[in-house]
């Protein structure tokens, strides 16, 4: 398994093209491993980017899961980033590049400094099992 990961979009933090850049160094890039993009704030960009360098699985959290929900709603009252608020928590696709990915956003255990209250999105902690695939000669270039 590889990872990369920024640090804190939400305040402008993550180096993406080190991130990017970092691949290369990797040993025997073209075998077959999964690669993991871990943003501490799923933003846009962030997913995008890693999506586009060959990341198997997306890894965020930041939202707190909107942290003010309305009771049975699929959608957060807010996400304290861009992505679509049905996907500031728990398991969603997202898409860039031609490809489609798995996206786990985790509505994390605490709530903003800002805002010290947690409404109808209980907290949590994601527990993620990977499982490897027959075939993964179908797998993008890295890069």
């Amino acid at each position: 398994i590889d990872a990369m990961g920024v640090d804190d979009a939400h305040r402008d933090w993550d180096d993406l093209d080190a991130a990017v850049d970092a691949l290369s160094a990797l040993p025997d890039r073209d075998a077959p491993r999964l690669l993991l993009g871990v943003t501490h704030a799923p933003y846009r960009r962030v997913l995008d980017r890693f999506t586009a360098a060959g990341a198997d699985v997306l890894l965020g959290g930041h939202t707190h899961g909107g942290q003010v929900r309305i009771p049975f709603s699929p959608k957060a009252l807010v996400a304290n980033c861009d992505i679509p608020l049905d996907q500031a928590r728990g398991l969603s696709e997202w898409s860039a590049s031609g490809r489609t990915v798995p996206l786990n956003v985790s509505a994390g255990l605490g709530h903003s400094i800002y805002a010290p209250v947690r409404f109808a999105c209980r907290p949590e902690a994601s527990v993620i099992t990977l499982r490897a695939v027959p075939d993964s000669s179908e797998r993008p270039p890295r890069g």
